[in-house]
């Protein structure tokens, strides 16, 4: 199969398309027939050799944690899914990444795609939408009324996490730059802060959620928002617990953990129209388009999703 590969640490040129070996698949997982995969920052953050010690992978490394496709073959085990079901799924974070034309994935790591939903949709989803799920969800526990403050709401996570607030019922704050505030309303943000132009945590008080992804001041600042026993979560770098304390607020950080039940709440969001994921660029199935795509997840300034089509539905 024809994957993208790196050899070694470094920039977008250690990515190199080659052919390798099809994934051998065990019995509790499918071999994913790939039809699309997209772009996340830890994708060039591995690349680059900035999280070697946290994921001390051996070389080669295939990058990519997003896979939307078709089930090519099963394991013995496997049930409730059939080759040929369409299928996406945050795979598990190993050297064998979705940059390939065929991924194993464990079966409890799989939801269906429903049928109004492309495969470039669907490879959008996984590890964004399941990161804003898991910071709102399961470590805010957000709830109907609750005012919730999301960081570069124009991004990967932040678009999803502005949708996944609202369809709770929250009331939502973001900050974005100007640029991007007609599209950072559209997602169903209450209140748009201007980052450049304001002191977001001059103009916000009493917030319960703040969902930190920048880190440094931005996340030193939030907690001056949040009202006593508020929650800030953070999936840029750890907060201080010393800052937390002098708070009163519950602060923690938080690693992704892939789940195919909660992808499967947010397919269930997308088909009742309260979840849509916005395709920034899309970018052909080649070194040169990886090199490309990572060039531009590097700028910080990609609108919505960069996605990767493999091949045709």
């Amino acid at each position: 199969m024809r994957a993208i590969v790196i050899d070694q640490y470094g920039d977008k040129d250690v990515l190199n398309e080659r052919e390798v070996e099809q994934p051998e698949i065990g019995d509790n997982q499918i071999l994913l027939s790939n039809r699309a995969t997209s772009i996340n920052p830890i994708d060039w953050k591995v690349r680059a050799g900035y999280l070697k010690d946290m994921l001390p992978f051996d070389f080669p490394i295939i990058l990519g944690w997003d896979a939307a496709g078709v089930v090519a073959r099963k394991g013995k085990n496997v049930e409730g899914f059939e080759i040929g079901d369409r299928v996406f799924a945050r795979p598990d974070t190993t050297n064998r990444g979705t940059y390939a034309e065929y991924v194993a994935v464990d079966d409890h790591l799989l939801a269906p795609i429903p049928e109004s939903m492309s495969f470039e949709e669907a490879a959008a989803i996984p590890l964004a939408g399941l990161t804003a799920w898991q910071c709102l969800v399961d470590f805010s526990d957000i709830k109907e009324g609750d005012k919730v403050l999301i960081h570069a709401g124009s991004g990967g996570v932040g678009n999803f996490a502005i949708q996944i607030a609202k369809s709770f019922g929250a009331h939502v704050a973001s900050t974005a730059s100007g640029k991007n505030e007609e599209f950072v309303k559209s997602l169903g943000a209450d209140q748009f802060i201007n980052y450049k132009e304001e002191d977001f945590s001059e103009v916000l008080e009493d917030f319960d959620i703040v969902l930190d992804t920048m880190g440094g001041e931005v996340q030193s600042s939030s907690y001056k928002v949040l009202k006593k026993g508020g929650k800030l979560v953070s999936i840029a770098e750890p907060p201080k617990e010393d800052e937390a304390k002098e708070y009163g607020v519950e602060a923690g950080f938080l690693w992704l953990e892939p789940k195919g039940e909660q992808l499967k709440q947010l397919a269930d969001l997308y088909e009742k129209g309260e979840l849509k994921p916005v395709i920034g660029e899309t970018f052909t199935f080649s070194e040169q388009g990886l090199k490309d795509a990572h060039a531009l997840s590097e700028t910080h300034h990609a609108k919505g999703k960069i996605v990767i089509k493999i091949s045709e539905d």
